[in-house]
């Protein structure tokens, strides 16, 4: 048996959540949580009940000793977030509105998370995982962020597993356009999953309909891509099979963190066996959800999920996970 069900990594960060509307500069009061892709996916399948594992960096400091109580809080292992005593912790401040597109801040230049790099025990415990989950974001952190993906990748790869891959494109963290697609498409395709949003696709592969982006990608070995719509819902295409899944109407305060809610989603369906239908269903309900929250991650457990995608009448089947 798998030691995990998961495994990822990448840079932690504390959020502070505006406690008001209006411009970051002016707000007096914050709520403070978690953020960073990967943590959001590490945590929202942990909630759901899968075994995880987390690696990263995190500074000897009070956000890093913050980020460590609340991942092992959830149940996520930690034994190789390291601690490093020359860099600090990342965190960003995030606005309140109305329109639910916040402002985000970030302080995260030359945090411990960059300093990430490949070590003797890695190798054991990424190949000891069902799946693996990457994002683009380490890719532009550090060449040694860089080299950690490429790393992974190759072991997870060579040890039979499957690997999914969410582009999350940070245009801000890369010296310039063309080498952030060039870097992200030459790790996406050599990856089984592929999930972008539909404007990182047009951005990454110069097409703009969902059938020419999927496309792109199976051409070069890409085993299923699903591209997000937004409120639309989602699009999937594999070699023999391909649709479109309707989204839920929710009403939106934060869209921070649902292309993450809807990985979480997509990869539990397919770690349960789900049809690749039935698995898009219910990212779009995990993304829906994340939507609904302030925070990054609105998972709460497979009972939440259930109800909410039954509430909205979708026909996907939700099996509990297998102890």
């Amino acid at each position: 048996m798998a030691a995990f069900d998961l495994v990822t990594f990448g840079e932690p960060l504390i959020s502070f959540i505006a406690g008001e509307i209006g411009p970051l500069h002016g707000v007096r009061h914050f709520q403070r949580s978690l953020a960073g892709a990967e943590v959001n996916v590490a945590i929202g399948m942990a909630r759901l009940g899968y075994k995880v594992g987390y690696v990263s960096r995190v500074g000897n400091d009070v956000f890093g000793e913050m980020i460590l109580n609340a991942l092992r809080s959830e149940g996520i292992d930690t034994r190789l977030v390291g601690i490093d005593r020359e860099r600090p912790t990342g965190f960003q401040l995030k606005s309140r509105v109305v329109v639910p597109d916040p402002d985000v801040v970030y302080f995260r230049q030359g945090s411990a998370a960059s300093s990430l790099a490949v070590e003797p025990s890695h190798s054991a415990y990424f190949a000891s995982a069902r799946h693996a989950h990457l994002t683009g974001i380490p890719l532009a952190l550090s060449p040694s962020s860089h080299a950690f993906s490429e790393q992974v990748l190759s072991i997870c790869s060579g040890a039979g597993k499957t690997v999914s891959f969410d582009p999350n494109l940070r245009p801000q963290l890369w010296p310039n356009r063309q080498e952030m697609i060039d870097t992200v498409n030459r790790i996406a395709c050599r990856v089984d999953w592929v999930l972008p949003g539909l404007s990182e696709g047009t951005l990454l592969t110069g097409h703009s309909s969902p059938g020419d982006i999927a496309e792109f990608y199976l051409d070069r070995g890409v085993r299923v891509v699903v591209i997000k719509l937004g409120p639309a819902g989602a699009y999937y295409r594999t070699k023999d099979e391909e649709g479109y899944a309707d989204g839920f109407s929710v009403q939106s305060v934060d869209t921070v963190g649902a292309g993450d809610g809807f990985a979480v989603g997509f990869i539990s369906g397919m770690l349960d066996g789900l049809s690749l239908r039935n698995s898009v269903d219910r990212a779009n309900a995990a993304g829906a959800m994340t939507v609904m929250s302030r925070e990054d991650f609105g998972l709460a457990g497979f009972s939440e999920l259930n109800q909410f995608m039954c509430a909205h009448r979708t026909s996907a089947t939700m099996p509990q996970p297998v102890e």
